[in-house]
């Protein structure tokens, strides 16, 4: 018989704190009930008259006897909340590892692009280098602003000492924290990092695909600023080609952001492009000269200074 499942345990931890103030606990029948019943026959507890045709009924006496199996067989107690948990933290509860409610080993991880620091035996160097860390551990504070980037492989090249030359807000940054957006391997943690940052109120500026679904994502991820080339190059080399039709949704929303903005904002002769025209550019198709663009209505729509 295998370990109970998650919803089995949350069935009994239920009824473990309703029984702390009541002598019994009816719980309707369904297949976590049904589990437990054929659990608890597996190891020789009957739960004789406390079964019906419609519920089980828990009581003090049966529930010892559940927790007494539980403990001889090395499982977490009832008491043990194993979610969230990693599967090392569900260790130190007893044998059983659940999967299906466990941390996942890249929930809080993020990956980062840092200036170099002394080479690795045996590994070439450069003067940047990607660490996959716990968003946890970054220290805001240590950072004048947040690049998002959004291809991993743009990711990797990504240097902001090649931009600083061409953009005030890039110039202005000395302490940059580079970061990939993610995938379906590294995307939740980096949505934990936006929102820690956002509390800072200092720069935050996207990298990526020039296109409704990435100044979409953008909007979404709380930044601040775009990093685009000037409009000019970009009338010259966006394509209708890097603008699929499923991207239709995402127009919809930037139309209504474009009219939140002032009639001057710079934002404006980008929305006309990937909205209007249906043209944009994907990231790596991008020049790397690339200059800043606030997101968002406040002022001209110049950088913001960062804090």
């Amino acid at each position: 018989m295998t370990a109970l499942s998650a919803s089995a345990r949350r069935v009994l931890r239920d009824a473990a704190g309703k029984l702390r103030r009541a002598s019994r606990v009816d719980k309707p029948r369904g297949p976590a009930v049904e589990e437990i019943v054929a659990w608890c026959r597996a190891w020789d507890i009957e739960p004789g008259g406390r079964l019906s045709r419609g519920r089980l009924r828990l009581d003090r006496e049966l529930m010892a006897r559940i927790a007494e199996e539980l403990a001889l067989q090395g499982q977490p107690p009832l008491a043990a909340d194993l979610s969230g948990l990693t599967t090392a933290q569900q260790a130190e509860h007893g044998y059983q590892e659940a999967k299906s409610v466990r941390q996942s080993p890249r929930e809080a991880r993020v990956l980062v692009n840092l200036p170099a620091r002394a080479p690795w035996p045996g590994i070439a160097g450069g003067g940047r280098e990607c660490l996959d860390v716990d968003w946890r551990d970054i220290v805001p504070s240590a950072f004048d602003g947040l690049v998002q980037v959004e291809n991993l492989d743009s990711f990797y090249a990504f240097s902001p000492a090649r931009l600083a030359g061409q953009d005030p807000l890039l110039g202005a940054l000395r302490r940059p924290l580079v970061a990939y957006r993610g995938d379906r391997f590294y995307g939740g943690a980096f949505e934990a990092l936006a929102r820690a940052w956002s509390a800072t109120g200092r720069p935050h500026a996207y990298a990526g695909d020039l296109d409704p679904k990435g100044l979409d994502i953008a909007l979404d991820g709380g930044a601040t600023h775009l990093l685009a080339p000037p409009l000019d190059w970009l009338r010259r080399h966006a394509t209708a080609c890097h603008v699929p039709e499923q991207q239709e949704p995402y127009r919809d929303r930037l139309r209504r952001h474009r009219d939140t903005l002032p009639e001057a904002h710079p934002l404006r002769g980008y929305l006309a492009l990937l909205v209007d025209e249906q043209r944009g550019l994907r990231q790596q198709w991008l020049e790397p000269s690339l200059v800043s663009i606030a997101l968002h209505g406040e002022g001209p729509g110049g950088p913001a200074e960062p804090g």
